[in-house]
């Protein structure tokens, strides 16, 4: 599978390397103008591919030396790879000796090994290392790693690597050395060192296993101060991956470190995070929420990396939403974990949908729209996409749906057993979740369930509902349909699972929240004893990603609104409405007024209102939606202002329109 830029990589191609690498001896001998590199390599040819020369890619590399078992060999240059042809024969290991010398001052594709601010930094995914050493640099290629790094004492004295450091020391004209070993095989894209003048906060840490280790957070003078809550997030995440999951740090030492030249959010190096400093750095005097939010999803996204990336990796890249999808879905329920309360845990939901639908929503029916597993690609690192990391959650989190929070515990601890220091795909993961869980509808609809990796677009749900009084029985319809996609004019059925409920009009819950499964383009659902015509509660959670068409009444909306058990359904209905009355404001239509039952009913007008606990913003919209003077009244009392319209307004993100309807309402200020 070549990966040369320009050429069309497409995923059916995939090869198996007719190499595999045992292990790697890294020695660096830093200096900005002329780093030299020497590659100690124990390999051994494929058993599974037929025999053929051994292509390595480079890029950028001055190239001094190769040595096979000690003694020099024969090699040439094609098209930018290292092409060796005399090999020795067998299944038996050899030993490759590469010896490259490159600039890291002049690198300035932030890719490979370059220095900022005079410091040494990595960045190796997807294709960086090959700008360090000739190698076999794809994902497939697991290997052990033992680095050592030397370079001046007092220009660098902090010199970082994978792993765990095993020895350090002084040497002669005021150099010094580090060498770090790391004990689990990973694959090259995972590689990093660092080296520079950095100071960092300590924390020593016992885990639920037992294991003790010491946590890391470098960076430069002056920064230190801006660290505590990246280390109180780590230590959390750190301790929830061993609690939900079972998994535990397995490194003596955890690093994270800090800089602003860093073409990516985070990087999640094997034990040796690299991280923009915007996603570390934190202080209350100059933060906002948002910012400590920020910090703290995404130290976790990297570190549950550790486990869903760097112990079980993608076989290629095409495989990309095997590692991002997962550890998106990971952070996201991290982060509802620690929130709390069932409402905090709802907001981060809200949050999650809402950049799916504004971001990733967009993408799908636009020139670039792609599945979650692409086929192909020009450029690997155009890849990086919200089709990939955030509809991939949603596909992960689909899964969860369909077997169960214990299920899917159950095909995470299988996923490892049979997986873990492997390449493997999305597939693979896939079928560990179902086998894990046999008779659940994943199981039994795993195929199906696939086209969400091989599909791109989203699909539509259309709902219509039908109430047969005189045989107390009630039937739901629905169709799905996906819009055709470049390169997929014709969509299969998508799995998708629907989290329903069933509301009186009154509010009452008719039956407990189940789950629906939607496996054809038209099925129906047929329920029992139901005497009136009940408010459906659809896609509860957001269930999937999808959009969702039925025909609401205002009446079922703000049913839904004041009743539901579900906040996503409760927030969602109050979007509904108030985009409603957005778009007849905007028509300059009137505003209907309640009719004389709603204005005389005691009952239905508390369902309105709401308790206290419904928040000011839903009495204002249901006031002025209705234009009813005795409701605005009611809201004296409240901080009705302009002010507090403005602030309401802002997040329903159409503060404009509904400003206008307000601002002269006000019974509280002068405005």
């Amino acid at each position: 599978m070549r990966e040369t830029q320009g050429q069309l990589v497409k995923r059916l191609d995939y090869q198996p390397s007719a190499y595999l690498i045992d292990s790697v001896d890294l020695t660096f001998d830093l200096d900005p103008a002329k780093t030299r590199v020497l590659n100690r390599m124990r390999m051994r040819r494929n058993p599974e591919v037929a025999a053929q020369p051994l292509r390595l890619d480079g890029e950028d590399l001055n190239l001094a030396r190769v040595l096979v078992n000690g003694e020099g060999t024969s090699f040439k240059m094609e098209h930018g790879q290292l092409v060796l042809e005399k090999l020795p024969e067998g299944s038996d290991p050899f030993e490759l000796e590469i010896f490259t010398t490159c600039n890291p001052a002049k690198n300035s594709t932030l890719s490979g090994l370059y220095v900022s601010q005079d410091t040494f930094f990595t960045q190796c995914e997807a294709e960086g290392f090959r700008r360090i050493t000739y190698f076999l640099d794809r994902p497939d290629i697991m290997a052990s790693y033992s680095v050592t790094l030397r370079a001046e004492r007092a220009a660098y004295p902090v010199l970082l690597s994978n792993g765990n450091l095993v020895e350090q020391g002084v040497l002669d004209d005021g150099r010094h050395f580090a060498r770090w070993v790391d004990p689990h095989r990973k694959p090259s894209y995972l590689f990093a060192l660092v080296a520079g003048r950095l100071v960092c906060r300590e924390q020593r840490i016992k885990s639920r296993m037992g294991g003790e280790h010491l946590l890391q957070v470098y960076v430069r003078a002056g920064d230190l101060d801006k660290t505590e809550h990246a280390m109180q997030s780590l230590m959390h995440s750190i301790a929830w991956d061993e609690a939900r999951f079972g998994l535990s740090l397995d490194l003596e030492r955890f690093m994270i470190v800090a800089t602003s030249d860093f073409n990516m959010g985070a990087m999640e190096n094997k034990g040796l995070n690299i991280f923009n400093t915007k996603y570390v750095l934190a202080n209350p005097a100059t933060a906002t929420d948002v910012d400590f939010a920020n910090v703290e999803s995404v130290v976790a996204h990297e570190y549950f990396h550790n486990w869903t990336g760097n112990r079980v990796t993608c076989r290629d890249w095409f495989q990309l939403s095997l590692k991002e999808g997962l550890t998106v879905f990971r952070d996201q329920e991290f982060s509802q974990d620690l929130a709390g309360s069932d409402s905090a845990r709802a907001v981060k939901r809200i949050e999650d949908v809402r950049l799916l639908r504004n971001v990733q929503f967009a993408e799908d029916p636009g020139p670039m729209a792609h599945p979650v597993r692409p086929d192909s690609y020009l450029e690997i690192n155009n890849f990086y996409t919200v089709t990939v990391y955030e509809k991939g959650a949603e596909v992960v989190r689909m899964m969860q749906t369909l077997v169960g929070r214990d299920g899917f515990a159950r095909g995470m601890k299988l996923y490892f057993e049979r997986h873990d220091g492997q390449a493997v795909t999305c597939d693979d993961f896939a079928q560990a979740m179902a086998d894990a869980n046999p008779g659940s509808p994943l199981s039994e609809h795993l195929e199906t369930f696939k086209r969400w990796y091989s599909q791109a677009g989203t699909p539509a749900l259309k709902v219509t509902s039908q109430h047969d009084a005189a045989n107390r029985r009630y039937t739901l319809t629905v169709r799905q349909f996906c819009a055709p996609t470049p390169g997929q004019s014709d969509k299969l059925p998508f799995l998708i699972p629907i989290q329903l409920g069933l509301l009186s009009a009154s509010g009452q819950a008719l039956s407990a929240s189940q789950l629906l499964v939607l496996s054809e383009a038209e099925q129906s659902f047929t329920f029992e004893g139901i005497d009136e015509p009940p408010v459906p509660s659809l896609l509860r959670g957001f269930s999937a990603p999808v959009t969702l068409h039925y025909p609401y009444t205002r009446a079922e909306l703000l049913t839904l609104l004041a009743h539901d058990s579900d906040p996503f359904n409760r927030w969602e209905a109050g979007q509904r409405l108030c985009l409603e009355v957005a778009v007849r404001a905007l028509q300059g239509q009137q505003t209907p007024t309640l009719s004389e039952e709603l204005r005389q009913s005691s009952e239905k007008r508390q369902m309105l209102l709401g308790h206290k606990s419904q928040g000011t913003w839903f009495r204002i919209v249901i006031s002025n939606y209705y234009r009813d003077k005795s409701l605005v009244d009611d809201l004296t009392g409240t901080g009705y202002c302009k002010y507090e319209s403005r602030l309401v307004l802002r997040s329903t993100e159409i503060q404009p329109l509904f400003y206008d309807l307000l601002k002269n309402k006000c019974t509280q200020c002068d405005a």
